[in-house]
């Protein structure tokens, strides 16, 4: 399954450590997860977006197993892509940039093909191949209205979901400032953290170290020792009783002071829900939440 990052450490910016792709150096383990990219994106000190991504595939190289980027940014995001549309290419990696937002996507939309005449003048964004490009594409032709970003991923989300197959549309999108994210449906799971920072923090949280179960995903910030965060992930990261699961339909946003805005913006299912079985094989493996044999 795809995993998605996001992180925020407020007005200022941090430093974090991110390793991205850390497995062990077996092959045979390798050749089971399969990923077909990995994926950094945050801002430089002028507020330019930063993008580490390359389309790494577990069989190609066993430099992949260690991947380490050091950035500093108030926002940040990752993925690790399963690929479900599109070849295994760069143009085709996650994070996407449009408009300097930086933008993520776990699921899968099916008719692409209505989606991008959706799109109109927006199509020129896309660069690839990807259902996920083109969500965010048309989250982004939404905001031109008025500039508001949580209700711009509700317009195109709730498009989406009223009129295209649908198996999720789990996504992250950062500013330089700001971070928003998305749960919907019930599929796919996506968590937050509110990190409290300083002396009287639990010391569990007083260092920033998180890691996916799976071993793909590490984030290590000792300078969030004494400053508090949000993150947003697909999973846990580590025993943190703080971690809350996101209700289907419901976006949160993280404004630059750290202020929690949350509500469910979709209430419904989606009118054509796909399932597993509904998906062709490679979609279906990117999909589902455990790799193993199958998946090779």
């Amino acid at each position: 399954m795809c995993r998605l990052f996001g992180m925020t450490g407020g007005a200022e910016p941090v430093s974090a450590t991110f390793w991205l792709l850390e497995a062990p150096d077996s092959l045979a383990t390798q050749s089971h997860r399969d990923p077909d990219g990995t994926g950094l994106g945050a801002f430089l000190p002028d507020g330019a977006p930063y993008l580490a991504k390359q389309p790494l595939a577990a069989y190609a190289d066993r430099a992949f197993a260690h991947e380490a980027r050091s950035v500093r940014s108030r926002t940040f995001i990752a993925h690790i892509r399963y690929a479900s549309t599109g070849a295994v290419a760069l143009q085709n990696t996650h994070p996407f940039e449009q408009h300097g937002r930086l933008f993520a996507h776990n699921g899968v939309i099916g008719e692409v093909e209505r989606l991008e005449q959706r799109l109109g003048p927006a199509r020129d964004l896309v660069r690839g191949e990807t259902d996920s490009e083109r969500f965010f594409a048309l989250i982004t032709r939404e905001a031109e209205a008025d500039g508001d970003i949580g209700a711009a991923i509700a317009r195109a989300a709730g498009w989406i979901a009223a009129n295209l197959p649908v198996y999720a549309l789990n996504c992250v999108l950062i500013t330089d400032t700001e971070l928003w994210a998305l749960r919907y449906p019930t599929v796919h799971e996506l968590y937050v953290l509110e990190r409290s920072g300083g002396a009287d923090a639990p010391t569990r949280s007083r260092q920033l170290l998180h890691r996916g179960s799976a071993g793909e995903l590490r984030v290590h910030s000792q300078e969030l020792a004494e400053r508090p965060a949000v993150v947003v992930a697909s999973e846990p990261m580590d025993d943190d009783a703080g971690w809350r699961p996101l209700a289907p339909g419901e976006l949160l946003h993280v404004d630059a002071d750290l202020r929690i805005h949350s509500r469910v913006v979709l209430n419904d299912p989606p009118s054509r829900p796909l399932t597993l079985a509904d998906l062709d094989p490679r979609a279906a493996a990117s999909q589902r939440t455990t790799q193993g044999p199958a998946h090779a």
